[in-house]
């Protein structure tokens, strides 16, 4: 059987913000790809992009394997994967010049090909994946090995003798469980242990026991999974932990589903199946508030091992909720924040500023949540258009300069907001400032003081004063805009 090589374009050393965390995960949908195709009795190698420092070389691995097929499949977990930066295109177009140099066939599956196909086929792709791509690209290369044609494969796009087509979507994979476990045996592991002891945090691998989400959010693209929402069995998870936790001593992991564990019950049944195994985790996990308060899934995400929560809060304003068809309520962030918290669940918010019709008032009510609830940690961003969502339909007209930001640190308004990138900016690092300051008053309250929670009373002296003269900055920079 012929051999094909892995890889994607996402290189954390390009993208600042994220090689600073020194917390890089390995390219987990890529390693699905790969373990189907081996499955099927193909060669298979990885080329992981994660912690280099460009794509040259690529070219010395496409030489020691002689590769028939060269698949940049991205890894549609990662969620910096769906907006697209430029560093991150840019470097795959050169992996895709290097490649065909060799004379490789290619095949790219990623977000940014799907909704820019074109851009990808001119700089020498063959085949564009789009959507969930596993099946896909098993009956594709299949195809091309028994030389037939490929015009009837659907979630293709290529090019034919006169034109592009695009093949009709092909329906998302709804039993997840027929797919083997993603191949972790090409991952060089050690290299990422020594990046993440530079961070200072318990290594941590990244798994998905889901795919999709049936949530409607305005401003949130699908190109990989869509509105579908399927879901690993819990036994075949708690599989994947063990075999994990044998060949690595991994113990902790990032559920990195966009939503976890919205199955009626399968907290509950995870839960279970790890006791059966005499598994002990810990982990953390993306959620919803209105998910989290249903029944009893705070009481079992807690006696499964659940160390940490991030929010999808956005906005402490109903009305920017509503706005972006969220399906939440104001107080139920506050709810779920209260119940976590008293089963000392760390709780951090995903909050997102600059959406359409923002005002002051709105902005303040976001702050003072953050103030209110205390939580552990924040994320902070400016509403991003993406293609394919309502949102980007709404502000396209204003993206003639520029659609996309180069890094995840950009932080540039790509559309005409209430205000404009500076203010953002700005604001961005005074509700920081803000939150830390209220980590600090709350810590002063406290009988049992950690050394991290002394430092953040004495750092009070700087943010006290630094969040005085950026608020002044802030009124300049409203009045500016």
């Amino acid at each position: 059987m012929s051999k094909i090589l892995f890889s994607h374009s996402y290189y954390y050393k390009l993208d600042p913000k994220q090689w600073k965390n020194k917390t890089p995960f390995p390219p987990l949908g890529t390693l699905y790809a790969a373990s189907l195709l081996r499955k099927k009795g193909f060669e298979v190698d990885l080329f992981d992009t994660n912690l280099l420092d460009s794509p040259n070389t690529i070219s010395s691995k496409i030489k020691e394997n002689n590769p028939k097929y060269v698949v940049i499949y991205d890894d549609g977990f990662n969620y910096l994967t769906k907006m697209c930066l430029t560093n991150m295109r840019e470097a795959c177009f050169e992996m895709i010049t290097i490649a065909k140099s060799f004379d490789c066939k290619i095949i790219i599956s990623s977000s940014d090909s799907t909704d820019h196909y074109e851009k990808y086929i001119e700089k020498g792709a063959d085949f564009i994946i789009q959507g969930e791509g596993e099946i896909t690209l098993s009956e594709l290369i299949t195809h091309l090995e028994e030389n037939k044609s490929v015009e009837s494969i659907n979630g293709i796009v290529f090019k034919n003798e006169t034109e592009i087509k695009v093949n009709p979507k092909r329906k998302v994979l709804q039993n997840l469980d027929e797919l083997p476990l993603p191949a972790w045996d090409l991952v060089d592991m050690n290299s990422y242990k020594e990046v993440w002891k530079q961070s200072k945090q318990e290594f941590t691998l990244n798994l998905a026991t889901t795919r999709g989400c049936p949530y409607k959010c305005n401003w949130c693209a699908k190109p990989i999974y869509g509105n579908r929402y399927n879901a690993h069995s819990p036994e075949y998870i708690v599989k994947e932990i063990t075999y994990l936790k044998e060949q690595f001593g991994v113990t902790r992991f990032w559920m990195c589903d966009d939503i976890f564990g919205l199955k009626p019950n399968w907290v509950q049944e995870f839960n279970v199946e790890l006791k059966k195994a005499n598994q002990k985790i810990s982990y953390y996990i993306q959620s919803r508030v209105d998910l989290l308060l249903k029944e009893d899934t705070i009481d079992a995400l807690a006696e499964s091992g659940l160390e940490e929560v991030w929010v999808g809060a956005e906005s402490g304003s109903q009305k920017i909720l509503d706005a972006m068809d969220k399906g939440t309520q104001v107080e139920e962030i506050y709810e779920a924040t209260r119940l976590l918290q008293q089963k000392n669940i760390r709780v951090a918010l995903f909050l997102q500023f600059g959406y359409l019709t923002e005002n002051q008032e709105d902005i303040q009510k976001t702050i003072q949540m953050v103030k209110d609830l205390k939580p552990d940690n924040i994320g902070i961003s400016v509403s991003y258009p993406l293609p394919g969502t309502k949102f980007y339909d709404k502000v396209k007209d204003d993206l003639k300069l520029k659609a996309n930001w180069t890094d995840s640190d950009d932080f540039d308004m790509m559309f005409q907001g209430t205000y404009n990138s500076n203010y953002y900016r700005k604001l961005q690092r005074f509700v920081h400032k803000e939150f830390r300051k209220s980590q600090g008053f709350q810590n002063l309250k406290k009988f049992s003081l950690t050394k991290e929670k002394i430092k953040s009373i004495l750092k009070l002296g700087y943010y006290i004063p630094s969040a005085f003269l950026d608020k002044m900055a802030l009124k300049t920079l409203e009045n500016e805009s």
